[in-house]
């Protein structure tokens, strides 16, 4: 049993071989005042019921906040079948599926995973995947960039969530891009400023996002146009829950989607795990970093699946590579999988339809309290929105603390000068919470 602790017989044949006598010879060139010589602190054996009550009485120590915070993250209902098809053993096959023969439950999710991003994305293809929205950003930069060849300058909109941005700007650096960060205007992206540099023809591609880090829905009418006729790329990033209800990646007519897929079903969990997707048309197809996996037919003519394209200069001329990332958020990409196929087209229109309602009320609710004003007065947004915190009694951090302490996660913190906040409400919040969360507000402005 390969997974066993070492017999005293394994143990003297490693040292054997290695050429020593004793474990105290193998760690004789350890200072002594290094070594720990008193007893471990580890607890007693305990039988899986009291190690199940242990744990419990340690995860009960969490706070468990009722959450109204966004940015990123979003508290989506997970239907409770998905845990339990992905803890199947017919999808734990091969981490790295190279043999299709023992891989094929990793490679058949992946597929339908694929399969499902393209037509949410409204494009020809995507991979399998990337590490989080963040990176899968970033990838779509390196993608216009390779594309372009000669062209190092890339416009990204000022309206992106500030970790998103981060790492954008981390690729740039240390791949010789020069990144152009256009400044928002209202709220929104300033397509008249990208447009004007897009005249320099000089540009690889545009990145935007929808809905941006405001939670507004942007339009981006014309602007595909505007980078096609300059020889440029555009890239949208959009939270993947909100693509079945708002105009697509591929109806905008952009060439790469990206993003992140944590809003189909995946909770939230402290930050992760994630899974970044990325999807484009035919034509980059072999821009695009991580695998493919395509269906085909064995030598009975049954339904089977194999890994169609995976660059590879990603694992043999590295320094040549697009992009270096070939790992999957397999997991992820299974939990993305079964998440849509149970959920359909209807049932995600619907999580987005509740979520629609649930922010629009719990935004007028905050108005009538007098302690809030529209940040961007007249914009639209889905089911996350900013406010501009009033109070002179406290600052918004102060209040946004007060709040955590009365079992509130109540937004984030967009801007601490400006008093602005944002807030979420998914189709997990109830009326009742979003009730005793203005009160608490009430209470904490007092």
């Amino acid at each position: 049993m390969k997974f066993f602790p070492h017999t005293d017989n394994d143990v003297q044949e490693m040292l054997r071989v290695i050429g020593v006598n004793s474990l105290d010879d193998l760690y004789a060139e350890i200072p002594e005042e290094l070594k720990f010589k008193g007893e471990l602190r580890l607890p007693s054996a305990m039988s899986e019921s009291e190690v199940r009550r242990e744990l419990q009485g340690v995860a009960n120590l969490n706070d468990q906040l009722v959450c109204f915070a966004g940015q990123g993250a979003y508290d989506h209902y997970t239907p409770s079948v998905v845990p339990y098809i992905t803890a199947r053993s017919e999808f734990s096959t091969s981490y790295t599926p190279y043999q299709a023969e023992i891989s094929q439950g990793t490679l058949q999710y992946i597929f339908e995973y694929q399969t499902m991003m393209c037509r949410l994305t409204g494009l020809d293809v995507s991979n399998a995947s990337m590490y989080d929205g963040s990176t899968a950003t970033a990838e779509a930069m390196m993608m216009c960039v390779a594309a372009a060849k000669k062209r190092r300058k890339v416009v990204i909109s000022d309206t992106f969530l500030p970790a998103v941005m981060d790492v954008v700007k981390t690729y740039a650096h240390f791949h010789g891009v020069e990144l152009i960060v256009v400044a928002a205007k209202d709220g929104l992206t300033d397509l008249d400023a990208i447009c004007r540099l897009l005249e320099g023809d000089d540009i690889a591609g545009v990145l935007v996002p929808q809905p941006n880090r405001f939670g507004l829905i942007e339009s981006f009418d014309g602007l595909a146009d505007a980078c096609h006729a300059h020889k440029a790329l555009l890239a949208i990033n959009t939270m993947a829950s909100a693509l079945a209800v708002l105009k697509t990646p591929g109806e905008w007519g952009a060439d790469i989607a990206c993003g992140d897929a944590q809003s189909l079903g995946i909770p939230v969990s402290y930050g992760g795990p994630y899974i970044g997707y990325l999807c484009t048309t035919d034509a980059l197809i072999r821009k695009m970093p991580g695998r493919l996996v395509g269906q085909t037919v064995d030598t009975e003519g049954k339904r089977c699946f194999v890994l169609t394209m995976q660059a590879r200069e990603q694992h043999i001329r590295r320094e040549k590579a697009t992009s270096n990332i070939c790992t999957a958020q397999g997991v992820m990409c299974l939990w993305v999988a079964c998440y849509l196929s149970l959920m359909g087209t209807k049932g995600l229109r619907e999580v987005n339809e509740n979520s629609y309602a649930n922010a629009h009320l719990l935004h007028d609710r905050l108005l009538e309290t007098g302690l809030f004003e529209e940040a961007f007065p007249g914009k639209e947004f889905l089911c996350e929105f900013t406010l501009r915190w009033k109070s002179d009694k406290m600052d918004v951090n102060e209040m946004h603390t007060a709040l955590s302490m009365e079992g509130f996660l109540a937004g984030v913190v967009v801007c601490e000068d400006c008093g602005l906040i944002a807030f979420t409400a998914t189709e997990e919040r109830t009326e009742d919470e979003m009730d005793e969360l203005v009160e608490a507000i009430k209470e904490a402005a007092l």
